[in-house]
């Protein structure tokens, strides 16, 4: 599977294998776990975050995984999103540093 990450003026085509997105449940259980917890995005407290919102969060670690060169963990945070929202094809990373403008779409 692929996941179109757009970042500024760049386009990172993430490549992620079928069975890391199928099989890595337990990972995935261990974000949710703590996002379970609430979560500050950006300027709101989000109590009890929804999938959407799960999702930018987790796009949120996938902008720094790319600032990094945090391969691995790109593809970590890539295969959630493809996980918990399938058909999703395109992450639009916001810059602005409001993880609340991240946009997942089809």
């Amino acid at each position: 599977m692929i996941l179109k990450v757009f970042l500024e003026d760049q386009v990172y085509p993430v490549e992620i294998p079928d069975y890391i997105v199928n099989d890595a449940e337990e990972f995935f259980r261990i974000l949710d776990a703590d996002m379970n917890k609430g979560w500050q995005m950006s300027h709101i407290w989000v109590e009890n975050p929804g999938t959407m919102q799960r999702c930018q969060i987790v796009a949120d670690k996938l902008l720094t995984a790319l600032q990094n060169d945090d391969q691995k963990t790109g593809v970590m945070m890539s295969a959630y999103i493809l996980n918990r929202m399938p058909g999703s094809s395109e992450v639009h990373l916001s810059t602005s540093g409001d993880m609340n403008e991240h946009v997942i779409s089809n």
